[in-house]
């Protein structure tokens, strides 16, 4: 049995246009499965259209957000509890996404034919689309300082970005990767009683990469482009943006401790401070000259948010 979990938070419409796209991936394939979301406390009337729409599916209301990690776990240790030895695979699957064609049949069939591999991930895609970048290496010190930070702003053409986002490699063929990104993983169960649960300390962001830095001592993991999936990036922490962009770092803080020990994580929480108190004086220089002084007010108001958090940790 196939175990589908989608962990939502408002986003009610894509998590319904998801859950019918996944029926219709797996209708007449004749892999059974089981469908479980876990409403993160969303207050857009997301249960109200899961009992409506969707009765046949399994419902777990968190009471509150537990996170990313926090509540896949819950849906994990449930589904091996309930459904017991039979669940051989999960699919952990974002709800701003859309299954193309049989993509979910040819992940759980390329796991079955390759019992040494551990994860199996599609080939990403756009709304419009263009291929979204989702295949990984595992980022350098030198990646931590660049990624999402003013640095790539202003220099997103780095000496590390290619490497890093595998753009050496083409994008249509299957290949060995390090890690993936989270929005459509299918793992197999046994690799997931080798490597343990996620790691909950990381409410959203580098949760998968440090889960698949253990997965991939228990086999590979393999990006499979003949499988798509249509991504809706990051529509649930779109609508807070400050609060994004701020548990980002605290993630990338806590993965470069557990990584690379405090010694490092005290030096990048440092450069986060200085670049984001540089991009503050560069905002509110702005706003004494005049310009734009409605942007500019919501920019310091996001970046004082930001850095009063970051100092809080």
């Amino acid at each position: 049995m196939l175990a589908i979990i989608i962990v939502s938070w408002n986003v009610r419409d894509l998590l319904d246009r998801c859950i019918t796209t996944v029926h219709a991936s797996l209708a007449g394939s004749g892999i059974a499965y089981r469908i479980v979301v876990v409403d993160n406390a969303s207050t857009d009337g997301t249960s109200a259209m899961l009992r409506t729409r969707h009765p046949d599916i399994d419902v777990i209301d968190a009471g509150r957000n537990l996170g990313f990690a926090g509540a896949n776990n819950l849906a994990l240790r449930r589904v091996f509890v309930q459904s017991g030895a039979s669940v051989r695979y999960v699919l952990l699957l974002n709800p701003d996404t859309e299954v193309v064609g049989g993509a979910i049949p040819a992940l759980a069939r390329y796991l079955e034919g390759h019992p040494d591999v551990a994860v199996a991930g599609p080939r990403l895609r756009y709304p419009d689309g263009t291929v979204q970048s989702s295949r990984r290496r595992f980022p350098t010190p030198g990646v931590l300082f660049w990624e999402s930070t003013p640095l790539e702003w202003r220099w997103s053409h780095n000496p590390w970005v290619r490497r890093y986002r595998c753009m050496d490699l083409p994008d249509d063929r299957e290949q060995t990767v390090d890690w993936l990104v989270g929005a459509a993983l299918m793992v197999r169960r046994s690799a997931i009683e080798c490597a343990g649960l996620l790691d909950a300390g990381f409410v959203m962001y580098s949760e998968e990469l440090e889960w698949q830095q253990r997965l991939r001592a228990c086999g590979r993991i393999v990006y499979l482009p003949a499988a798509e999936i249509i991504h809706h990036e990051g529509k649930s922490s779109a609508q807070v943006p400050t609060w994004r962009l701020l548990t980002f770092h605290r993630s990338r803080l806590r993965y470069a401790r557990l990584r690379y020990g405090d010694r490092l994580a005290t030096v990048l929480r440092a450069f986060l401070m200085a670049a984001y108190g540089a991009e503050l004086l560069i905002e509110a220089g702005k706003w004494l000259c005049g310009h734009r002084r409605s942007l500019r007010r919501q920019r310091i108001t996001g970046y004082l948010a930001f850095l009063r958090g970051l100092v809080r940790g």
